[in-house]
């Protein structure tokens, strides 16, 4: 399954893996385990196992099909390095990656540990990015297992932003995410705990890029920081972005 996306940092999902499951304080509301509860009730073959981890081999060759060079959240709907995913499939998500160097892959993990773990055992192509959440500062563990990863662009993302993160170590990183969460239960986001890591950000010269203030009805909260949007990525070379308009930067 791949889709268009509405998430402001990337262009499209796909999903070779569905379902997940909770591990730490940023997973409490999670949008991912909602969405697979509807999408089970309205009775999509791909999700009646509702959340459970679910293997989805014959979208492996999706990337294949795009014509045109996509900017792509993999597992929007899952987490890729889940202690379920077998290494060998893993190994099978980064070859069709590595076979599509005209696209650019965005992972995002909050398995950190595993991900460290397999890291040497995977192929790291330049468009291959790697990312772990970062909600709180209980879990900036999680920098030290990335820094690990050889992957070409190493990015955090703050989101749900929970609590301060006021001491990132963010050398060896090129990209920072910063959102608030969203929809009914969704917790505060305090103003100074995001513009903490755009100072931080500011000062290891890293590209800052703020997804939204969330809130119940985020589309009321809006993603305006100093009164202005903030959408700075890592440059992306060779390709032509075709949908969003993003500012990118040259972290090199």
């Amino acid at each position: 399954m791949a889709t268009n996306s509405n998430i402001e940092w990337t262009e499209m999902t796909w999903n070779p893996v569905t379902g997940c499951s909770k591990i730490s304080a940023g997973c409490k509301n999670c949008y991912a385990e909602k969405m697979a509860k509807r999408l089970k009730a309205m009775g999509m073959e791909r999700y009646e196992n509702g959340f459970s981890v679910t293997l989805q081999p014959d979208l492996l060759t999706v990337p294949f099909h795009w014509r045109e060079p996509r900017i792509v959240f993999v597992n929007s709907m899952s987490d890729l390095f889940h202690e379920k995913v077998p290494l060998n499939y893993i190994k099978q998500v980064f070859e069709t990656m590595v076979s599509c160097p005209q696209h650019t892959f965005q992972i995002l993990t909050k398995r950190s540990k595993r991900l460290r773990e397999v890291a040497t055992k995977l192929h790291w192509t330049s468009n291959i990015w790697m990312g772990v959440s970062v909600e709180d500062a209980r879990v900036v563990r999680r920098i030290t297992d990335l820094k690990h990863v050889p992957a070409a662009v190493r990015f955090l993302s703050c989101e749900p932003l929970i609590g301060p993160l006021d001491d990132l170590q963010l050398e060896d990183l090129q990209w920072v995410i910063v959102g608030g969460e969203s929809g009914p239960g969704s917790r505060l986001m305090k103003p100074e705990w995001v513009k903490s890591i755009f100072r931080q950000c500011r000062k290891a010269r890293i590209p800052f890029f703020f997804k939204q203030w969330g809130g119940v009805r985020k589309d009321l909260s809006g993603r305006e920081l100093y009164g202005r949007t903030y959408d700075n990525m890592p440059k992306i070379e060779k390709i032509k972005i075709q949908s969003k308009s993003f500012e990118f930067i040259n972290t090199q």
